[in-house]
């Protein structure tokens, strides 16, 4: 990343102007307006169902910031583009297609009106997403967002644990973290701490951050991780960098010495440590609810099973809030096909493929890698963990993988100095 950066600071500091050697110099980079309409964006996902704060916040009040947050950030996100340029996006063009389904399945109100209010909200999130998509230039610059977003909102989490060590890890959730001053729950912790550890593993093989400045985020990130408990995200976090680093093995001697490491870590940690291994994967289960996924599988049985009608099966039954009676679906798909029927299914397997396909057709770098990294992480977190259909982190995710992919914009260019005006003698200009 930028020289703040090789210099010692931390990975989320200024971008760099080249992405390599031999690339041209980039058009001047986004204003900071840009960056906090993203960061408006990360607090509009954040939610506001979670755990007990310490200080006990109304959800009225915290759907309010939520949602106000989303505002700003489209608000924030026209002014810095009044002249609406935006770059062609496969990524975005189907978020803005799966709003049809959406709407259709949702205008009957069966459910009232919140199936519209969510798609308002889904329709706002993506008009600001077509917005930024101008400065989407294939540069590490909303890598440096992302990092910035989700560092900050652990770093709330910490400071409630580090006040309230009880409030943070509550009995009712058998003392995983959780978020004492923002609700928070505890795969949300996981995800975060997970993402942000890969991005920053990879800025470091990348040679775009320091090791003193990769530790000062993977650490404390990778506590939190161990913490919250998550397995899902600790097996999307293993094998995200695990496909990262194998594109960059052909190029990068530091990718080809950290999977080796890697290997010999996870050998030996599986030979000393494995039944320590099974007993924080088991998190003190029986097999048997660990192999229903942690009751996930009558949920959706039930889903499926339930009686549909034809445009149910087609259109879905609306926007909600990823629940099936009463219970949390957990599975992308199914939410998905609950609430966006077929159609909506394919739009978001159309989604995954085509970010796949183009990230396996661009020629090694690190850009690519992290995209990698993030579809990966999305596409596994997919089967226990709803958010593909709806304004979400994981969303996000996709959206940072698809301003990766994009391809760099040209410098303007600068127009040719105009020659220089030739002083005629004095005999010549008595003359004239």
């Amino acid at each position: 990343m930028g020289r703040g950066v090789t210099r010692g600071g931390l990975p989320y500091g200024p971008d760099a102007t080249d992405t390599g050697p031999g690339t041209g110099a980039r058009p001047a980079g986004p204003p900071k307006a840009v960056g906090i309409a993203w960061a408006l964006l990360g607090l509009n996902t954040l939610g506001s169902a979670g755990a007990k704060t310490i200080f006990p916040i109304p959800r009225s009040l915290i759907q309010m910031v939520t949602m106000g947050s989303l505002v700003a950030a489209f608000a924030l996100a026209l002014a810095v583009n009044r002249r609406l340029r935006i770059r062609p996006s496969a990524f975005v063009f189907l978020l803005t297609m799966l709003l049809v389904p959406s709407l259709i399945a949702s205008l009957p109100m069966a459910t009232g009106f919140g199936a519209l209010f969510r798609c308002c909200r889904l329709a706002l999130f993506v008009a600001t997403l077509w917005l930024l998509s101008r400065w989407w230039d294939g540069s590490l610059t909303f890598i440096r967002y992302h990092i910035r977003i989700y560092f900050a909102v652990l770093g709330t989490v910490a400071a409630g644990l580090a006040i309230s060590p009880g409030a943070a890890r509550p009995e009712l959730y058998g003392g995983r973290l959780v978020g004492a001053l923002w609700p928070l729950t505890p795969p949300q912790i996981g995800q975060y701490s997970a993402v942000i550890i890969g991005l920053t593993v990879l800025l470091l093989l990348g040679r775009r951050t320091t090791g003193a400045g990769a530790a000062v985020v993977i650490v404390p990130s990778f506590v939190l991780l161990a913490l919250s408990h998550t397995r899902t995200a600790t097996v999307c976090l293993l094998i995200g960098l695990t496909l990262a680093s194998l594109s960059l093995l052909l190029t990068s001697a530091a990718a080809r010495r950290f999977f080796a490491g890697a290997v010999l870590c996870a050998a030996v940690t599986a030979a000393a440590f494995s039944s320590a291994v099974q007993a924080w994967f088991l998190r003190g289960q029986s097999k048997e609810n660990f192999s229903s996924l942690t009751g996930r599988a009558k949920v959706w049985n039930a889903l499926l099973e339930a009686p549909r009608t034809t445009s149910e099966k087609v259109f879905g039954t609306g926007l909600g809030d990823k629940s099936f009676d009463g219970l949390p679906i957990d599975n992308s798909w199914l939410a998905v096909y609950n609430e966006q029927g077929l159609i909506g299914i394919s739009l978001v397997a159309t989604l995954i493929l085509v970010l796949g396909s183009v990230a396996l057709l661009r020629p090694p770098s690190l850009p690519r890698a992290c995209a990698i990294f993030l579809i990966s992480f999305v596409a596994i977190s997919s089967y226990t963990e709803a958010g593909l259909g709806d304004a979400s982190p994981y969303l996000l995710h996709l959206a940072v993988a698809s301003s990766l992919l994009a391809l760099p914009a040209e410098a303007a260019p600068q127009p040719a100095p105009a020659a220089p005006r030739r002083r005629l003698p004095r005999w010549a200009r008595d003359r004239r």
